[in-house]
């Protein structure tokens, strides 16, 4: 019996930010076989730097936290139709978030640097003719609706993001473009890896998990397409939970 989704995004410019692994990876290859335009970025000077397929896309360096890089890839892109702003990481620099200074660090990499992006890549948005209208796609988390005493940095900023979806959302809505997010919950990513190590971590955090599992980056994928797709043209402004239950009370 099948039971599956699939897109067709022929001819559309997508662009995944942190597109060379993990949930980002799984975007831009599900955007990739559904026939996108793809543009991943990385941290690194070339596509080849990364042992992960990035075949069929083209690779642009970015670091989030710099202005002018994230200046100049706006300014680089002919089209765009789908922006998913994925790229994001805890400890900046291995430092504490509970010092002010990497504080301020996780807000500019995983809030600013987001918010800047997508305000530069607006007329671009603004002129997408995507069925169903233009998409952005915030990758936000879990840790924006729980209390996080180990990364307090990436949980702001990972709230802001949120707040951010809504008011883009209702500031662009007559613009044709469509803001949403996606809140992952514990999924298996390089990120998640050095879990395994803690096997007291992995039971703790999938006791919040009711499907008692993590998640693939696959799933989460999927639910990046459908909110960029016309199946979802009357959504805008919400966030969705990929986190087998993660949330309910």
């Amino acid at each position: 019996m099948a039971n599956d989704v699939t897109y067709d995004f022929s001819g559309a410019a997508v662009l995944v930010t942190g597109g060379t692994s993990g949930i980002g990876h799984a975007v831009a290859t599900e955007f990739r076989d559904a026939g996108a335009a793809v543009t991943v970025t990385g941290t690194r000077a070339s596509a080849t730097d990364y042992d992960t397929d990035l075949g069929g896309m083209a690779f642009c360096q970015l670091q989030v936290t710099d202005t002018e890089s994230v200046d100049a890839l706006a300014a680089s892109l002919e089209r765009l139709d789908v922006l998913v702003n994925n790229a994001g990481a805890t400890f900046p620099g291995g430092g504490d978030e509970w010092d002010p200074d990497t504080f301020a660090d996780a807000l500019t990499l995983n809030l600013a640097g987001p918010v800047r992006l997508t305000s530069a890549c607006r007329k671009l948005l603004f002129a997408s003719e995507l069925p169903g209208g233009a998409s952005v796609v915030n990758v936000v988390s879990m840790a924006a609706y729980r209390s996080n005493t180990v990364v307090p940095g990436y949980s702001a900023a990972k709230a802001g993001l949120v707040a951010a979806t809504r008011n883009f959302a209702a500031k662009w809505v007559g613009k044709g473009v469509r803001v949403n997010a996606v809140a992952p919950g514990v999924i298996d990513t390089p990120m998640t890896a050095p879990m395994a190590a803690f096997p007291e971590i992995v039971d703790a955090e999938l006791n919040h998990v009711p499907m008692g599992r993590f998640g693939t980056t696959r799933e989460v994928a999927g639910a990046v397409l459908f909110l960029s797709s016309g199946a979802a043209s009357y959504v805008t402004g919400h966030t969705l939970a990929v986190d087998g239950g993660y949330l309910l009370p």
